[in-house]
């Protein structure tokens, strides 16, 4: 497992030495860089109980790293994301699809409805009605072309998976409905954004919407939805019958975990964009298929709880007692570590003093402060969640390295410069805004939440 993130590791290092002669005003060496970077890993390492205790989450170190060292501090480097829009999409598409699988491994089971009504609410009628608020805003207040409007929504309407992990589920037993709600969100409406950003580019130009926007019904949303959410279940539901089977019939035989780990987010992904998919719904699916199938086949309560309190037990078979789900996780939860030091350090060296403007900051503002809230009780009006989870939830809508995928996804599909320039000011601004405004809240307001529930639950 360690040779594999020191690999990942030192091609996500390559990757930025790369961009030494495709940047402007970039004075580090390659030395430097790993002098750098490899600073701040040892610092993370050795102060990772520390910051767990204070009051700020580790992804603003992070940007405030990136910020002094580029053009807002000492000018050592700029990462121009438009000109490098081609591998900014990969470097976050990868770190979407493992933050989704580590979301997914950990939902509870079994699945249902019940459980699942308030994230879905939240995922579909919520971000729809964030789309159609910030598209109103950008449209009358920004001056944006209608298109533009609608894709700068789909950008910044779905919360973040990678960020946000100060508000997501811990592991599957954690019985936080908040953490439940706002990882489960996460994880399903980074996929269900994907016909909104291609109905903005439609009303530019660059995609077919059909007739009245039948084609963008029946295929964006209806089919690549539908599709993608089918090949996550069918490939985790497959991959949990293998490796059950296997270790059934051949009980002395050893598997890769978090290599099947892998295989299995790579292959859904890879069948879903071969049928036209939304492959982010599909890993998502998959993973939380994959754990589903492995409970199912598994004495779960005996096994589980061995694993999670170390209690070893005779009685337990050793192929019984290690899911793919969970030792995949701790793997997939590194890389996601990496990936998140690796991009927001690019994201806080892409700023200047001037990025902040009034325009973009009051953009920001009304996405926080009007946007987020009044989707999230609109979204949740009639249903059974409590005022207080509403809420935290509407104030959590932590946007970080998925909407710079939308928007990168986008300038990869002929997104005009000027339009490209105009997003990409706004998009930056309101990430690096919700790293600092809801790094520095998350913990805090979580743990008021907590209290204020046991203080509930203790006078009733």
């Amino acid at each position: 497992m360690l040779s594999a993130i020191f690999t990942l590791q030192r091609v996500m290092l390559n990757t930025l030495f790369s961009l030494q002669h495709a940047t402007t005003g970039l004075h580090m060496t390659t030395a430097t860089w790993f002098i750098l970077v490899g600073s701040l890993l040892l610092v993370v390492g050795f102060t990772a109980s520390y910051i767990n205790t204070i009051p700020v989450t580790s992804a603003i170190v992070y940007l405030v790293i990136g910020a002094v060292v580029g053009p807002m501090g000492f000018r050592l480097f700029h990462f121009n994301p438009l000109e490098e829009s081609a591998l900014m999409e990969l470097l976050t598409e990868i770190a979407v699809l493992i933050s989704l699988y580590c979301a997914g491994a950990k939902m509870p089971v079994p699945v249902n409805f019940a459980q699942w009504r308030t994230p879905l609410r939240l995922a579909v009628v919520s971000m729809a009605i964030t789309v159609g608020l910030v598209t109103l805003f950008g449209y009358y207040w920004l001056s944006l072309p209608l298109g533009a409007a609608v894709l700068l929504g789909a950008v910044v309407a779905p919360t973040d998976p990678v960020l946000a992990t100060e508000v997501q589920t811990r592991h599957a037993n954690d019985p936080d409905r908040l953490r439940f709600a706002l990882t489960s969100e996460a994880g399903m409406n980074d996929g269900s954004a994907f016909p909104f950003v291609m109905l903005g580019l439609g009303l530019l130009g660059l995609h077919e919407l059909g007739d009245n926007g039948w084609r963008w019904l029946a295929v964006d949303v209806i089919w690549a939805s539908g599709a993608g959410i089918g090949i996550g279940i069918m490939a985790g539901c497959g991959v949990g019958w293998v490796v059950h089977t296997t270790r059934k019939t051949f009980t002395h035989s050893e598997l890769l975990e978090n290599f099947l780990g892998l295989g299995l987010l790579a292959f859904a992904y890879g069948l879903s964009l071969l049928v036209g998919a939304w492959g982010f719904l599909a890993v998502f699916s998959a993973a939380v298929a994959l754990r589903h199938t492995e409970v199912k086949h598994a004495d779960f309560m005996h096994s589980y709880s061995s694993v999670a309190f170390g209690e070893a037990t005779e009685t337990v078979e050793p192929h019984a007692i290690v899911h793919i789900h969970q030792s995949s996780l701790v793997f997939n939860e590194h890389l996601e570590k990496l990936a998140e030091i690796v991009l927001v350090l690019l994201i806080g060296g892409s700023l200047f003093w001037d990025s902040w403007s009034w325009r973009a900051v009051g953009f920001a503002a009304f996405l926080f402060f009007i946007a987020r809230p009044v989707s999230v009780h609109l979204g949740l009006l009639g249903s059974k969640a409590p005022m207080d989870l509403r809420n935290m939830a509407s104030w959590f809508g932590v946007r970080g390295i998925g909407s710079l995928y939308y928007l990168m996804y986008a300038i990869q599909h002929g997104l005009p410069e000027n339009v490209a320039l105009e997003l990409m000011h706004l998009t930056l601004v309101v990430i690096a805004l919700s790293i600092m405004v809801h790094g520095v809240s998350a913990k805090p307001a979580i743990a008021r939440f907590w209290r204020s529930r046991d203080a509930g639950e203790s006078s009733s």
